[in-house]
């Protein structure tokens, strides 16, 4: 292992002609899957082709793209990261996604499906008959997801900046271009085919690095006891205070978020669940994406184990190797593997097939919703024909795509990537996902009681996001990391139990203050105010409060009776209790009329 301080110094010069070959071959086919898509649509351009394949596409495609488009670069790289750092308890996410799977497939998906929808955000206006909400949800949801695209561009910028002498700003902007060219060429077909493509050289590229790695160390099983060594392996942390960062309950309360909101509620994952031809093989391909999920998703959060087990002894983070902790699976690939020719190139181009796979669904998501929610039905664009619509798509495409070029530049110091998607997107997609639990399960809510609920869940998932940026905060406790074993031995006088030094620890940023605070100050539930509650539960309590508060402020403004609620909007056991509650209510009414009219001819 090198020396230098530098992780592009120590590993840049590792990548060589031959990866620099594939990963440009995994360019030019994303590229070609987007024109020969354009050009087998000349001639039947639409707009329903465009965004949805014209719901006729085979399942297996829409398989991978699901899987594809949710799997980022952001988890490649930021998953890892979790474990190497922080240990396996977030792994207990999977039981909640299991949870909040059954919801989606029993509820949320039929619903939707039924409908015919094409933008998510029109159950809104179906189901409240606002069109005021109907438009800040949509609004709500495209602020969401432009973030998330600049995030998606600006974390495989950290693994060619560790690997290769390109700076982040020209992988940002190389990534962009291509992502954005080929979306607007040849829309979802040309999203659904290229996910297959760079969902396989994602799960190949981390698993021919895990297995090599593994081999080397002695097998996983050796992995896995040398992570128990390290304090790695945790997935019964019973603690019931929220103020510890990862817990059983507050992984699970995160898994069930994750479902509810990233999946049962996201305008990327249904355009894809639209585009086969019914039902239920709408639902069967939900279950078969929570599977996909598990898998992918388990093979990052072990080569984070992987990596512990080869750096236990010389912490690159530490010992200045990697300046952000999301560089270490890119730094243990050129440090450990680039003597094996073709292999680093195989791993960008696999950090690079999530992001690619995931900015394309986000951005045609929003063109998506920008169509159908904002242009679609005025004047000028309802005379177009089917062909210029179209051309209107890859336009609006093709802007939202340079959008996150922009942002994703800006978002560039902003630290650990992992901590800031999850903390930015629970913002608003918890209070946006609480939109519509409360439409399908709460049947007796009014629009004013829902526009009350979602202004609140929202300002006060801002407030707290705010409070957090302003107040700052320690960083949150890292399990023991050690240098001892590095040539230098910079920290000599450090043991194998020591924790990061305060040098390490402190931060003067305030934005790096912020995303630090979103994890608990302490290990052991030291924190004890709503800045110090676990990020695992920001999500749902944006779903709560916009449940409880429609439904309290319902009740107070005029509850819907049941007849005035479509019953293909909620869902059917809601519905059912909604009556019940409405036949007793109206039984209590007319006893209580009853007892005062008795009462006045008793006076008389």
């Amino acid at each position: 292992m090198s020396t230098s301080g530098s992780a592009n110094d120590s590993v840049g010069t590792g990548f060589t002609s031959v990866d620099y070959a594939i990963f440009i071959a995994m360019l030019v086919v994303s590229v070609g899957i987007g024109v020969y898509s354009a050009i087998r649509s000349r001639g039947q351009e639409s707009t329903q082709n465009y965004l949805l394949g014209d719901r006729a596409m085979s399942p297996f495609p829409v398989a991978f793209s699901l899987v594809g488009g949710t799997v980022s670069a952001i988890s490649i790289l930021g998953n890892p990261t979790e474990v190497y750092l922080y240990g396996t308890q977030v792994c207990v996410s999977f039981l909640g996604i299991a949870l909040g799977a059954f919801i989606v497939y029993q509820s949320i998906l039929p619903t939707f499906f039924n409908l015919g929808l094409v933008s998510i955000c029109q159950y809104l206006k179906l189901r409240y008959n606002s069109v005021t909400l109907y438009k800040l949800g949509t609004v709500c949801y495209i602020m969401n997801k432009t973030l998330l695209l600049a995030l998606y561009l600006y974390s495989p910028s950290l693994a060619l900046s560790t690997v290769t002498s390109l700076s982040p700003m020209t992988s940002i902007v190389v990534m962009g271009v291509v992502c954005t060219f080929y979306i607007a060429m040849g829309g979802a077909k040309a999203v659904v085919y290229t996910d297959v493509l760079q969902t396989l050289i994602m799960f190949s590229g981390v698993l021919v690095v895990v297995i090599i790695c593994c081999q080397d160390i002695g097998g996983a099983g050796n992995v896995w006891a040398i992570g128990d060594q390290g304090a790695r392996i945790e997935f019964l942390n019973l603690n019931p205070s929220p103020f510890v960062r990862h817990t059983f309950w507050s992984t699970g309360v995160f898994g069930i978020f994750f479902s509810l909101g990233i999946i049962g509620t996201n305008q990327i994952i249904y355009q894809r669940l639209a585009s086969v031809r019914s039902l239920e093989t709408a639902q069967r391909l939900c279950m078969v994406f929570i599977v996909g999920m598990w898998i992918l998703f388990g093979l990052f959060y072990f080569s984070g184990l992987v990596a512990y087990a080869v750096y236990r002894h010389c912490d690159p983070l530490t010992s200045g190797r990697i300046q952000k902790a999301d560089q270490i699976i890119p730094y243990l690939v050129m440090d450990k593997l680039r003597h094996l020719t073709g292999l680093p190139g195989i791993f960008v181009a696999a950090v690079y097939g999530g992001v690619l796979s995931s900015l394309s669904s986000c951005a045609n998501s929003i063109a998506c919703l920008i169509w159908e929610d904002f242009l679609k039905d005025r004047p000028y664009f309802s005379n177009m024909t089917e062909a210029s619509a179209t051309n209107v798509l890859r336009i609006l495409s093709t802007v939202t795509g340079l959008a996150g070029i922009v942002i994703g530049i800006l978002v560039g110091e902003l630290g650990n990537i992992f901590h800031l998607a999850y903390s930015l997107s629970s913002i608003f997609t918890g209070p946006f996902a609480g939109l519509f639990i409360t439409g399908l399960f709460i049947p007796w809510v009014n629009k004013k009681g829902v526009m009350v609920g979602f202004g609140v869940a929202l300002s006060y998932n801002m407030w707290v996001m705010v409070g957090k940026f302003v107040r700052g905060g320690g960083s949150p406790p890292r399990l023991p990391l050690s240098t001892e074993g590095c040539p230098e031995n910079l920290l000599h006088l450090a043991n194998v139990t020591s924790p990061i030094p305060d040098a390490y620890l402190a931060t003067t940023d305030p934005t790096e203050a912020f995303l630090t605070s979103t994890e608990s100050s302490s290990k052991v539930g030291g924190g004890s105010t709503v800045y110090d509650v676990s990020y695992c539960y920001f999500g749902m309590i944006g779903i709560l409060i916009t449940m409880v508060i429609s439904g309290i402020v319902s009740l107070f403004t005029g509850p819907l009776s049941p007849e005035a609620v479509d019953a293909s909007l909620t869902s059917a056991t809601s519905a059912q209790f909604h009556r019940w509650l409405w036949r007793l209510g109206c039984r209590r009414r007319d006893s209580t009329k009853i007892e005062k009219h008795s009462n006045e001819n008793l006076s008389l």
